[in-house]
């Protein structure tokens, strides 16, 4: 910032985008004032690629994902009340829910029939065969399991929630997840061969 600017910001009685709290910059942000979003980025920028990344497990995936949420902050940040959450845990709600929608479009992408998809460089029938029995074995002892275990483990896995969030998503005790999929995944770890 210039010191053109601060001192025109101090002469308005505003603060610099560094000074201003995170609603002030929000209430910016939805004037279109692209500084502020800058600011609002380097405050929680690190926290939110780690939400991503804890999620997605891929960089390029992570990266995508909070530049999408960094972006309805930008579109949306009108929207925004004070009353119903703070601004970090509204900007880190936006990151989560694009994260989440990228690993369902990964998985989808992924799920797409064997045949209707490009061959793989040097995949041979053979290794389709045994992707293909590999994931029916996987699919056979998921669909053995309690239906309280597999919703935890299909959400934790497929969905990207962390154990809290499942707790709060389900009503339950975070006691009660962690022991679920704790179980599930023993009772896996015996349905499916290891190779």
């Amino acid at each position: 910032m210039s010191e053109y600017a601060f001192a025109l910001g101090a002469l308005v009685g505003r603060a610099s985008p560094r000074e201003r709290s995170d609603e002030e910059l929000l209430e910016s942000i939805a004037r279109g004032d692209d500084t502020a979003l800058a600011a609002l980025y380097d405050r929680f920028g690190r926290v939110a690629y780690g939400l991503a990344y804890r999620i997605l497990r891929d960089r390029a995936l992570a990266e995508d994902a909070v530049q999408e949420a960094f972006l309805a902050v930008w579109r949306s940040a009108d929207s925004y009340r004070r009353e119903r959450a703070k601004p970090s845990t509204w900007i880190l709600t936006l990151v989560h829910r694009r994260a989440v929608d990228l690993v369902r479009r990964e998985d989808r992408r992924r799920a797409e029939r064997l045949d209707e998809s490009p061959e793989p460089a040097g995949a041979t029938a053979s290794d389709e065969f045994d992707l293909r029995d590999r994931r029916s074995t996987v699919q056979a002892a998921l669909a053995q399991l309690p239906d309280d275990q597999r919703e935890a483990l299909e959400l934790a896995y497929y969905g990207g929630y962390t154990q809290s969030e499942l707790a709060e998503r389900l009503g339950v005790p975070l006691g009660t997840i962690k022991s679920r999929m704790f179980t599930g995944l023993t009772r896996l770890r015996e349905l499916v061969p290891q190779e």
